[in-house]
């Protein structure tokens, strides 16, 4: 139970890619603590599935469709939001994408999109949404980065490339906008278990990239169950916290790296020389069901180790 002083009670939030994984998470977080709470995503279906599942726990939830690559679609999702509940307190930027291969398999549109939805998007609402805020002298921003903008993991770069950005953008934000009494929180997520891996694009050789990134997104030791996760971030937003590494492997690679860049850049080095290289030909990014199909057939073992990684995919609406 949370008390009538929770500082989320009666605030109007919007959480991006909230049909899914931790971004569904941190809505229901926030619906229970006694926000009303818009979220959006691309897809209709999926979307209207997680308004009724936050509906069905008793939450005040409406729902915007959009693609948030579109550039006038954060500004139109921010009117909605204040249309619909008066105003704008607390804005998480959460929507991504992953792109896991090896550079050679991407082109710029494929870092155009990254940009698009993690970069490009999040500077969007949060310009759409501070007139509001500032007036008001309140606000609470959430920018979801990882901790692949801290330590650059190889055959993401794409997604590594954005997330640094907003890792920037957020830390920067927080410093010019104290002063107007609004808080903003960086959190940098290592690895969950939402179910993330069947909703990635797979590039080069897509059944062995899938074979190495899937099994590693469900374990227990290097990842984090996402439900804690969404706990943590909310509890983080509502402390005013200027930032928050989730998951003890992240918290020590963050340290590490800090204190021994060069050697942490040698072993990163190693990790991409032994993953698989893109081939003669390398593939164009494909959905993780797909690779995921693939890898399973000519990996038996593949499918045994996301076991985990998938069952939290069916909590929090996953594809697969």
């Amino acid at each position: 139970m949370h008390s009538h002083d929770d500082p989320f009670r009666g605030a109007a939030a919007l959480v991006t890619g909230a049909s899914r994984g931790l971004g569904l998470l941190i809505a229901g977080e926030l619906a229970d603590r006694g926000a009303r709470v818009m979220i959006c995503a691309r897809d209709p279906e999926e979307l209207a599935t997680a308004e009724r599942q936050l509906r069905s726990r008793g939450g005040t939830v409406a729902s915007t469709v959009c693609d948030l690559a579109e550039p006038d679609a954060p500004e139109r999702l921010v009117a909605a939001t204040v249309e619909r509940f008066g105003r704008l307190d607390v804005l998480v930027n959460n929507a991504g994408l992953i792109q896991v291969g090896p550079l050679e398999a991407f082109g710029t549109e494929d870092f155009d999109r990254a940009l698009d939805v993690m970069v490009r998007a999040p500077v969007r609402l949060v310009l759409a949404a501070l007139p509001g805020m500032r007036e008001r002298r309140h606000g609470r921003i959430v920018n979801i980065a990882s901790i692949g903008s801290r330590v650059p993991a190889p055959h993401l770069l794409p997604y590594v490339t954005a997330k640094f950005a907003l890792a920037g953008l957020s830390a920067g934000l927080r410093a010019e906008l104290a002063a107007d009494g609004i808080t903003v929180t960086t959190v940098l997520p290592g690895l969950m278990r939402t179910g993330s891996h069947r909703a990635a694009a797979f590039a080069g050789r897509p059944e062995r990239e899938y074979a190495w990134f899937a099994p590693a997104a469900g374990m227990p030791l290097l990842s984090m169950d996402a439900g804690r996760a969404a706990r943590a971030v909310v509890r983080a937003a509502g402390r005013g916290r200027p930032e928050l590494v989730l998951t003890p492997a992240a918290k020590l690679g963050s340290r590490v790296y800090g204190l021994a860049p060069a050697t942490t850049t040698r072993a990163l080095t190693l990790a991409a020389r032994l993953l698989p290289s893109g081939g003669r030909h390398p593939s164009r990014p494909v959905d993780g069901t797909r690779a995921a199909a693939e890898a399973e057939r000519r990996h038996p073992l593949v499918g045994a180790l996301t076991a985990l990684g998938d069952r939290a995919g069916r909590h929090t609406n996953e594809p697969g």
